[in-house]
């Protein structure tokens, strides 16, 4: 089973980083008030960031590495993984 780290922009334009096994339920929770205390009141949240770990122990470590992080790095970090995840024009390939 796969885990996965992801990063939310809050309304408020800070970032909450956490880990899930399903991405989609946990921006659910978050967004009906039922996720982190942290994200409660401060909507809407907007999903920046994924990335696919092997398991819960590796998504702790990777979670606690980008929290670590200062802004700029994080910025970089969600700016390229909307470059690789942004929908692919006519005629392109991937890289």
């Amino acid at each position: 089973m796969s885990w996965y780290v992801y990063m939310l922009r809050c309304g408020d334009g800070t970032l909450y980083t956490g880990i899930t096994d399903n991405v989609s339920r946990r921006l659910a929770a978050h967004r009906s008030g039922k996720g982190a205390k942290y994200t409660r009141g401060r909507g809407p949240l907007e999903l920046v960031y994924t990335e696919e770990v092997p398991d819960k122990p590796a998504a702790l470590r990777r979670e606690s590495a980008i929290k670590k992080l200062k802004r700029p790095q994080k910025d970089a970090l969600r700016e390229s993984w909307a470059l690789r995840e942004a929908p692919l024009r006519k005629g392109e390939t991937q890289v």
